[in-house]
């Protein structure tokens, strides 16, 4: 069990607004804002340089805490400046070209398919699209049929969309891709720090996360997990001095372990605050994390449901902490300032981030609020008071009015 009053008494933001945004950017605790702050003070007194080299191990050990975060080894964990970031290093090191295909799902995310469909123009690659079963996540059936056809280079996913709670059966997805022979990205942006994820369960090539949203971190820090056995499979989009030696004047070595997708450059005090985040989670116990946040969203998605002119639009079988709902009548943009207005944080995701999804459902955007553990019940209960006065004010008018 998770002491929920001492998390919030830990969370500075938790004592003027209800911030479900967690899927954005999730408050931090104060102790990865006292590590962060801790660390430019070095900087600022001891010089950057030195300060990373007399701290070495408190970076090192951020490695070492990812890695348990998602069940892998440090030497398998890279760190970069974003998800995205994390992410692009190891597609854009891909040699692809006509007659190639990438398999993804119809809820993956903008920046993913902006990507796809970048490379499908540069080289030819073939971008397919796998459709959703009868509940929303991704066709397994369909998968195994496009897996077994000839051509298939790339299996990439977005674990949990931005547009909805769905939880795609991303180990499920594993086993065939690992029976196939073919690697299998994971987008894990919004799943790490409110699953309880273990990427040998997973059966994933690749995970890529951030910091900023349910690891509690701050922003401008994500990482990267590459399988041991998978490391030659993916060339690093880039290289620099940090990822590899320049050995002599033609030649250079690659770092052996998953630093070679790293650049050298760093915000050490960012990476310090991630290594806390992480700690923090830890401390608290991601199975225990996973059953909280699954079940406030469970609990916001029964009280919405309830209130009249209010549609939820999560799909699949599982569900997580994010919930996405509209009001009939009501432009998500309206009911976002609606709630900020209270100090109630949501945010909106829009078709723009999801072509494959939001238009099939003729959704041209919705209200995303996302819970974290340290959200309660009574703030669920007023978020929904508040919904529901919003549709009262908001009723049909009387055409003699």
């Amino acid at each position: 069990m998770i002491d929920i009053d001492r998390v919030r008494d830990e969370t500075p933001g938790c004592r003027d607004l209800v911030h479900l945004n967690n899927a954005g950017c999730a408050l931090p605790p104060a102790a990865v804002l006292d590590t962060m702050v801790d660390y430019l003070r070095a900087e600022a007194t001891r010089g950057g340089y030195e300060t990373q080299r007399e701290r070495a191990g408190q970076l090192a050990a951020v490695y070492d805490s990812l890695a348990v975060l998602i069940g892998a080894g440090s030497s398998e964990i890279a760190l970069a400046d974003n998800a995205t970031r994390a992410w692009d290093m190891v597609f854009y090191g891909l040699r692809l070209g006509p007659g190639d295909r990438i398999l993804t799902c119809r809820s993956e995310y903008g920046s993913n398919a902006i990507a796809y469909l970048q490379q499908a123009a540069r080289t030819g690659v073939e971008v397919r699209v796998v459709g959703d079963d009868a509940s929303g996540q991704i066709d397994l059936r369909q998968l195994e049929k496009e897996l077994a056809e000839p051509g298939v280079r790339l299996v990439s996913m977005t674990h949990i969309p931005t547009q909805g709670g769905l939880i795609n059966p991303a180990a499920a997805v594993g086993a065939l891709t690992a029976a196939a022979g073919v690697p299998f990205l994971l987008d894990a942006c919004q799943s790490v720090g409110q699953l309880d994820l273990d990427v040998n369960e997973l059966k994933c090539d690749v995970l890529t996360g951030t910091g900023r949203k349910y690891v509690r971190g701050p922003r401008g820090t994500g990482f990267l997990y590459v399988r041991e056995s998978a490391m030659e499979l993916f060339e690093p989009a880039v290289l620099d001095n940090g990822s590899a030696v320049w050995t002599s004047p033609t030649t250079y070595e690659m770092s052996q372990d998953a630093r070679r997708y790293e650049t050298w450059e760093k915000n050490y005090a960012a990476v310090a605050g991630l290594g806390a985040a992480a700690d923090y989670a830890l401390s608290l116990g991601v199975a225990a994390i996973e059953a909280r946040v699954v079940g406030l969203g469970e609990l916001l998605r029964r009280t919405l449901s309830d209130i009249d002119r209010v549609r939820v639009h999560d799909l699949g079988s599982n569900r997580c902490g994010i919930v996405s709902f509209t009001v009939d009548g009501l432009a998500p943009e309206d009911v976002k300032s609606a709630l900020a207005a209270d100090r109630v944080n949501v945010s909106v995701s829009k078709s723009t981030s999801s072509q494959w999804d939001l238009p099939a459902r003729g959704l041209t955007g919705v209200v995303r609020a996302s819970a974290h553990y340290y959200n309660t019940e009574s703030e669920i209960e007023y978020v929904g008071s508040l919904v529901e006065r919003l549709v009262a004010d908001n009723g049909p008018r009387d055409p003699r009015d």
